[in-house]
């Protein structure tokens, strides 16, 4: 079994080249810092503004989260000169587990059950709206991450580009301290953003879900 990520930027069509740019960068390094930690993971960026990757199911909800992060914490000039810190990119995400029937070089030419869940929701997700969600052939399994990805969208919608740079630093193994050296400012000010981000439920779901993956997809439950 394998967990196939497919996901697009959102309005992308709608950035200033500059920082298009920025944020194809920032996916671009990330999938491949991703990438670079296991030899089983594989992604690539096609169509401009889209990228796939077959992933371990086990790791594949906090990769999600460190692509997501890694664009959410970016902000254009324009923000920078009005002191905004609202968010201005971001992803929708759809992770498919199951199996590949048919596997090529390219994640492009291959195919498989894991490609069709992926695929077939994330062009679902196109009409309701949603930015996180997960398919499988395991009905118990679907139902519980559609009600608290349902919940995580929400949570994320709040999100500032601090709160999400706070949390792509955590999903990076950092702690406080580090993260405040990194940022310059304050550990109580990091504290704050991680609160403000809803650090402990994400944390807690990360958990769940790799509990979960490892039950029905790692040791064969």
């Amino acid at each position: 079994m394998v967990a196939v990520l497919t996901a697009d930027l959102l309005n992308s069509t709608k950035y200033s080249e500059d920082f298009l740019t920025q944020v194809l960068d920032a996916l671009k390094s990330e999938i491949e810092g991703i990438a670079s930690s296991d030899k089983n993971t594989n992604f690539e960026l096609y169509r401009g503004d889209s990228i796939q990757g077959v992933i371990e199911p086990i790791a594949s909800f906090r990769s999600a989260l460190r692509i997501k992060t890694a664009v959410n914490k970016l902000r254009s000039q324009t923000a920078i000169d009005s002191n905004s810190y609202r968010i201005e990119a971001d992803l929708r995400i759809s992770i498919g587990i199951g199996s590949i029937e048919f596997e090529r070089d390219s994640i492009r030419e291959s195919n498989g059950e894991a490609f069709q869940f992926s695929g077939r929701t994330l062009d679902e997700m196109q009409k309701t709206g949603r930015k996180m969600m997960l398919k499988s052939a395991i009905d118990a399994v679907n139902a519980e991450f559609d009600n608290t990805f349902l919940l995580f969208d929400t949570i994320t919608e709040r999100w500032s580009t601090a709160s999400a740079e706070v949390i792509y630093y955590l999903l990076k193994g950092m702690i406080e301290i580090e993260i405040a050296e990194a940022l310059g400012i304050s550990q109580s000010a990091v504290n704050q953003r991680k609160k403000a981000a809803g650090w402990d439920a994400i944390e807690s779901l990360i958990n769940r879900y790799e509990q979960i993956m490892k039950q029905y997809f790692t040791d064969g439950e």
